[in-house]
C-alpha cells in the first residue's frame, strides 16, 4: 500500500514539473515567435514599398509621343490652323501646307486645305464631312478644289515601253465631289460618289521632254483635249480592318464600278476595279503577313480613254520600284506581299515587300506571264489608326527608288 502511494505521489510531481516546464517554454518562446513573425511581415512590407516606389506607369518613348501628337493634330477636334502633309497628285513628291478646320456641330467639321510639293504641284481644297473622323455607321463628305500637276511622267502605252521614252505632261483638275458611305454591319460597307471633274492637259515641265515632242493623239489619246466628266462610282465591300490608315489584322474585299460620262460624249468610258487585301497576324501580332491583289479593267474596248486616266502601275502604292505611271494601258493587274515586323505597337513597323504586276490592252491578256516585279524594305511610323510617314527603298529592273509617303502601302 505504501509503495502504491509513493508511486502515485512521484507521478503527480513529474506531471507538475512537465506542465511547469511546458508553460515556461510557451511563455518565453511566444514573444520570440511573435517577434519573428513581425520582423518577417515588416521585411515583406518594406520590399513591397520599395517595389512600389520603383514601379511607375508605362511611359511612351519620345518617338511614340511625337507620332501620337502628330496623329492627333490631324484627327482630333481642336478648331484652328494645323499643318497639312499629303500628296497633290501621284508622283508629285513630298507635299506640305496648312489647313484650317472649324467644328460647327458635335460630329461635323469644315476644312480648308492647301498643299505644295517639291515639284511645284499645287492643291487647294475646301470641304465638310460628318462624322468628322469618318467613324460611325454613316459618313457624308462634300469637297471641292483645284489641283495642278506640272511634270507628270508618260512612257507610252503597254507593258514593253522603255524608261528612255519618258515625256512630261501637265494636268490641271477642278472638281466637286459628294460621297455617302454606310455600314449595314460592322464588316460591310456600301459607298456612292458623284463628282464633276474638269481636266486640262498640256505640255509638261521638268527635265524630260514635253509630251507633244514625242507623242501624238494616237500614242497619247486625248492629247491636249480638255474633258469634263460627270463621274459616278459605287463600291460594295467586306471590310473588317481596324482602320484603313493602319491595321495589323482584318481584310478588305471590294468591287468599285466607275462611270465617266463625258459632256461632249467623245471620251466616255466605264471601268471596274476589284481589290483584295488580307492581314494575317502571327505570334500575338509581333509579325504580320499582308497580301494584296487588284485588277482594273476598262469594260468596253471601243471606249476612248484619255491617256492620263488609263489604269497604270508604278508608284509608291503599286509597283514601288518604278516611277509613277511607268506602265499604262486599258487593263492592269497588281499583286503585293509584305512581311511586317512590329517593332513598336504604337510607333514603328518594319517590312520586307514584293510587288508584281502587268498591264494589257485586252482583258484576256492579263495573266501571270512576264510580270514586272520589285522588292524592298521599309519603315512605317504610325499611330493606333493612321500611318503618319512611310519610308521605303524598292528595287525594280530599272534600279532603286526611294518612296516617301504619308499613308499606308495598302
Amino acid at each position: 500500500m505504501l509503495r502504491d502511494n509513493v508511486c502515485r505521489f512521484v507521478q503527480r510531481i513529474a506531471s507538475a514539473v512537465y506542465r511547469t516546464a511546458l508553460l515556461t517554454a510557451i511563455l518565453f518562446g511566444l514573444p520570440s515567435s511573435l517577434e519573428a513573425q513581425e520582423t518577417r511581415a515588416e521585411e515583406i512590407a518594406g520590399k513591397q514599398k520599395e517595389k512600389a516606389a520603383k514601379a511607375a506607369p508605362y511611359e511612351p518613348s519620345g518617338v511614340e509621343k511625337f507620332l501620337t501628337r502628330l496623329e492627333e493634330t490631324y484627327t482630333s477636334p481642336p478648331n484652328g490652323f494645323f499643318p497639312n502633309i499629303g500628296s497633290v497628285y501621284p508622283g508629285g513628291g513630298f507635299a506640305a501646307g496648312v489647313g484650317y478646320r472649324h467644328f460647327y456641330a458635335r460630329e461635323a467639321v469644315w476644312e480648308v486645305k492647301t498643299l505644295y510639293s517639291i515639284k511645284n504641284y499645287k492643291l487647294f481644297e475646301v470641304g465638310t464631312r460628318s462624322p468628322w473622323n469618318g467613324s460611325g455607321r454613316w459618313f457624308v463628305d462634300l469637297r471641292g478644289g483645284y489641283r495642278d500637276a506640272t511634270q507628270v511622267g508618260y512612257y507610252g502605252i503597254g507593258p514593253d515601253t522603255s524608261s528612255g521614252d519618258r515625256a512630261n505632261f501637265r494636268v490641271q483638275q477642278a472638281y466637286g465631289i459628294g460621297t455617302v458611305s454606310v455600314r449595314p454591319s460592322w464588316w460591310t460597307r456600301l459607298e456612292g460618289e458623284v463628282s464633276y471633274e474638269d481636266f486640262k492637259n498640256e505640255g509638261g515641265a521638268g527635265r524630260a521632254p514635253s509630251i507633244e515632242t514625242r507623242y501624238n493623239a494616237i500614242t497619247a489619246p486625248s492629247l491636249f483635249v480638255d474633258t469634263k466628266y460627270l463621274h459616278t462610282q459605287g463600291t460594295a465591300a467586306i471590310d473588317w480592318r481596324t482602320s484603313p490608315g493602319y491595321t495589323r489584322r482584318g481584310g478588305f474585299y471590294g468591287v468599285t464600278l466607275h462611270d465617266y460620262a463625258d459632256r461632249d460624249k467623245i471620251s466616255s468610258f466605264r471601268r471596274v476595279d476589284g481589290e483584295l487585301i488580307q492581314h494575317l497576324p502571327m505570334l500575338r501580332e509581333s509579325w504580320v503577313l499582308s497580301v494584296r491583289a487588284r485588277v482594273q479593267s476598262t469594260l468596253d474596248d471601243t471606249d476612248s480613254v484619255p491617256y492620263y486616266l488609263l489604269p497604270y502601275l508604278g508608284s509608291g502604292n503599286t509597283l514601288r520600284g518604278y516611277p509613277t505611271g511607268r506602265f499604262r494601258d486599258r487593263h492592269s493587274l497588281l499583286t503585293s506581299a509584305e512581311f511586317r515586323w512590329i517593332a513598336s505597337r504604337l510607333a514603328l513597323d518594319m517590312a520586307f515587300f514584293f510587288d508584281a504586276g502587268t498591264v494589257a490592252s485586252r482583258r484576256e491578256d492579263l495573266d501571270f506571264n512576264d510580270l514586272k516585279t520589285d522588292w524592298g524594305i521599309g519603315a512605317r511610323f504610325h499611330g493606333p489608326a493612321a500611318t503618319v510617314l512611310r519610308l521605303e527603298g524598292a528595287k525594280g529592273s530599272e534600279g532603286w527608288r526611294l518612296v516617301i509617303s504619308a499613308g499606308p502601302a495598302f
